[in-house]
């Protein structure tokens, strides 16, 4: 029986090119979901600038608002704006790229609030009103705040020390023309992954959810075909949804007939391994998905055995998704009448670690929630129903007395 660890997921099976493009899909990578940036030390230029010119410089700053502080880039202005006329109406427009590669190669920076979204991309571009101009030819000798942009806002290309090129425009509001516009530059340094890296994981994430289904399906040393089809039409939605040609699609075929081949000759995975990749790569929300897709690779076939209801009990634990959520997820995927064995813990959610106090409470409350449910119109809910309450009543005299 081959034993195999972390992301060496699958790697024993991948012997043949035919699967290179499916595992090229498992990649490492970490990623911390709070994105905190700290920028550079910022120098201030030795010479003043140009105001016969615009100018523009940024900085970052901490702001508070609602009780709570956020970081933000503090862009200003100096310099000099000309106008057609008097009292003329203007805004002011930001963009942010990202020049960090040189040669010509700029990526936008993405935000994450849609009012700050330039049309029907996720591109950033902040504009604002910036009020009259008092003359045809305004100068303004001091530096200016025009925009504080939440860093909060912001989705960077990629992680690590990177180049901005800030520019800031002023327009007539009327017709929308430029009537002046400045640059600069800004290093930052983020340790959140941007959109790029994103999409990494997310493709690395899906990647592992087909292993860890084809494990469940596995704990019982059985291998359903109901489940190996389910989870083949999941991967083909999910980790080959991007893939468009003929090719990667007879690749990623061939990459899962070699994984279930890998299963059906006994081929175990580190599956606490993956759970905790998981954890660093996906949000909490993505892991129900996953634990979704587990719950219904055993509901194919109708029964769940003991060992994948514990395996799944500990899949839920290794991604630390919210006990009683999970609970309510099997409830409902996997109904008692579908269990093989009646495990009090598996069915109930009472675990050993709790106190008699905390167990008689619990079941109190399960009590209530299945009574209610004794009146249903559905006839399949009044029997689980049923059921349940039998069974909290055996589970009342086994830990309680």
């Amino acid at each position: 029986m081959q034993v195999f660890k972390g992301d060496e997921i699958l790697k024993p099976i991948l012997k043949t090119p035919v699967v290179v493009g499916f595992l090229r899909l498992v990649r490492d990578f970490n990623f911390p979901f709070l994105c905190k940036t700290i920028p550079d030390q910022i120098t201030e230029p030795a010479l003043q600038p140009d105001l016969n010119i615009l100018n523009c410089r940024v900085q970052v700053k901490q702001e508070g608002r609602d009780n709570s502080t956020f970081d933000c880039f503090n862009v200003q202005i100096c310099g000099t704006i000309e106008a057609p006329g008097d009292m003329h109406y203007t805004v002011v427009k930001i963009s942010i790229k990202d020049v960090t590669d040189g040669n010509g190669n700029v990526l936008p920076v993405h935000s994450r609030v849609r009012k700050w979204q330039m049309g029907d991309s996720p591109v950033f571009c902040y504009k604002s009103d910036l009020g009259r101009l008092s003359g045809s030819k305004t100068t303004l000798p001091e530096w200016v705040t025009v925009a504080q942009v939440p860093l909060n806002w912001l989705l960077f290309p990629q992680a690590g020390t990177r180049d901005l090129q800030f520019s800031t425009s002023i327009l007539s509001r009327e017709s929308g023309y430029e009537l002046a516009c400045a640059r600069c530059a800004f290093t930052y340094r983020s340790y959140a992954f941007g959109y790029i890296e994103l999409k990494e994981n997310i493709r690395r994430a899906k990647t592992l959810a087909v292993a860890l289904g084809f494990a469940v399906s596995a704990a019982d040393n059985k291998l359903y075909c109901c489940e190996v089809e389910l989870i083949k039409n999941w991967a083909r939605a999910n980790v080959g949804a991007s893939q468009t040609s003929g090719k990667a699609e007879r690749k990623l075929e061939k990459a899962l007939d070699t994984t279930v081949a890998f299963f059906r000759e006994g081929g175990k995975i580190d599956a606490h391994k993956i759970c905790e990749e998981m954890v660093d790569i996906m949000p909490v929300a993505q892991r129900y998905d996953i634990l979704d897709l587990c719950l219904r690779v055993v509901q194919a076939k109708g029964v769940a055995a003991a060992e994948e209801l514990i395996l799944l009990k500990k899949l839920a634990s290794w991604l630390e998704v919210d006990t009683n959520r999970f609970h309510c997820m099997m409830e409902k995927i996997l109904p008692v009448s579908m269990h093989e064995v009646e495990d009090t813990e598996a069915i109930l959610g009472v675990t050993s670690g709790m106190s008699k106090e905390e167990i008689r409470l619990y079941l109190n409350k399960e009590y209530r929630k299945w009574n209610a449910r004794v009146i249903n119109f559905d006839p399949e809910i009044q029997a689980q129903a049923d059921y349940m309450l039998k069974f909290i009543a055996e589970a009342r005299n086994a830990y309680i007395g």
